[in-house]
């Protein structure tokens, strides 16, 4: 246990640039299915970090981080897991933390790795919890997500089923047990429909899911609107005042990291794009806007050319 907590503290003090994430390592934990063993952030609040790396067989699908809080009348999870394997591993290391029973899971958005492994937890008889929008996109996409699960987990996908929240909410949800207030909020647009942040006041801490991004480059989706992401950053993300934020990707950290790592650079690729509108570049002056200074990122050769072709399309109509 102190060995965790200590590891933990290093992680949050620590920045990008330690060598603590890289996406050239394929698992960290080979003796289970999960990337990384649970680190205890603070008393009473583990996360397995995900790889910052694309989801590969070798990862089993887990490249986000998989969280859970030991409240004293139950445990809270949050994300189901990319696959029935994950959420699997994940409820075996905490039994051998815990003897409380998992009460609750939160998806924290309606990707696949936040929800394909609904299915074991639904077998588990524990409640799914879930934004209203986030379920509405699941269950668009949730068979799209399913089926390259499993292309890529091959015999891992194994148990896995397209198993939706069992209870949704639109702007706030209180978690009633447990010793400490512990929130569910709806903070506003972010990186994909209903993304949700978990807030425990009390203890300063927020698991921030798909808001903020540490350590990886943040994928732009199609229906990512980054002008609305950094509004809600700004009136509502930030304002919380968490001293410690567990990113929905990259180790756990603090404010001023992911700021440094999300806002900014999201700030930062929209006046890029903002000078090529400005000059009456086109899409394919866009593609190449100087990203330089977040090649470091995991996961940048995979996204920036994306990235930046995304915001081009959507500022042409701002």
């Amino acid at each position: 246990m102190f060995r965790s907590t200590v590891l933990a503290i290093g992680l949050v003090v620590c920045g990008a640039g330690t060598g603590l994430a890289s996406e050239d390592i394929p698992d960290q934990y080979p003796a289970s299915a999960l990337y990384s063993k649970p680190v205890e952030v603070i008393p009473n609040v583990w996360s397995a970090i995900g790889a910052t790396a694309p989801a590969t067989y070798e990862n089993s699908g887990h490249n986000n981080n998989l969280s859970f809080i030991i409240t004293g009348d139950g445990v809270v999870v949050v994300n189901g897991g990319g696959a029935y394997i994950l959420a699997q591993a994940l409820h075996e290391e905490i039994k051998i933390i815990t003897d409380q029973p998992v009460r609750l899971v939160i998806n924290e958005n309606g990707q696949g790795h936040a929800m394909l492994g609904n299915s074991y937890w639904q077998e588990q008889g524990v409640a799914i919890l879930a934004h209203v929008d986030a379920a509405e996109a699941f269950e668009e996409s949730g068979y799209s997500s399913f089926e390259s699960m499993q292309r890529r987990n091959k015999e891992k996908a194994e148990g896995t089923r397209v198993v939706g929240p069992s209870e949704t909410f639109e702007d706030r949800y209180l978690v009633p047990f447990g010793d400490f207030p512990i929130e569910v909020l709806l903070l506003g647009p972010a990186h994909s429909p209903g993304d949700v942040s978990v807030w425990l006041p009390e203890q300063k801490l927020v698991v921030a899911g798909d808001m903020a991004f540490h350590e990886r480059m943040p994928p732009i989706f199609e229906d990512t609107d980054t002008a609305l992401w950094l509004e809600t950053w700004q009136s509502a993300f930030e304002p919380l005042g968490a001293v410690y934020v567990i990113p929905g990707h990259g180790h756990p950290t603090n404010m001023a990291q992911v700021r440094r790592y999300t806002f900014d650079y999201l700030t930062y690729l929209r006046e890029k794009i903002g000078e090529v509108l400005d000059s009456g570049g086109t899409l394919s002056d866009a593609y190449y806007v100087d990203q330089s200074p977040y090649a470091h990122l995991d996961t940048f050769e995979e996204l920036a050319t994306r990235n930046a072709g995304r915001v081009f399309e959507q500022m042409e109509f701002e």
